[in-house]
């Protein structure tokens, strides 16, 4: 899981900041490496919420199963030892 975040990070990253070298040496410009740079890690960390945010429901949800199956036992449990 670290490591999928790392991969979430870096190939936003990564890859804008190759297509700015490419446009760099295409253009004769010497700023959109730079510029790239910056929108990749912004797509990067907006990768990492989501992932992360999806992780965090996902257990959310478990434990909202578990409670709730934990609660349906118990009540079960008490409605058998009403009736005796």
């Amino acid at each position: 899981m670290i490591g999928q975040f790392g991969i979430n990070m870096l190939v936003p990253v990564f890859l804008c900041s190759f297509a700015g070298i490419f446009l760099d040496r295409k253009l004769g410009t010497d700023f959109l490496m730079i510029v790239l740079f910056f929108v990749g890690a912004v797509a990067g960390g907006y990768n990492v919420y989501r992932f992360s945010r999806q992780i965090f429901r996902k257990e959310s949800e478990q434990s909202a199963f578990l409670h709730r199956s934990r609660r349906n036992r118990s009540d079960s449990d008490e409605g058998k030892d009403h009736g005796n």
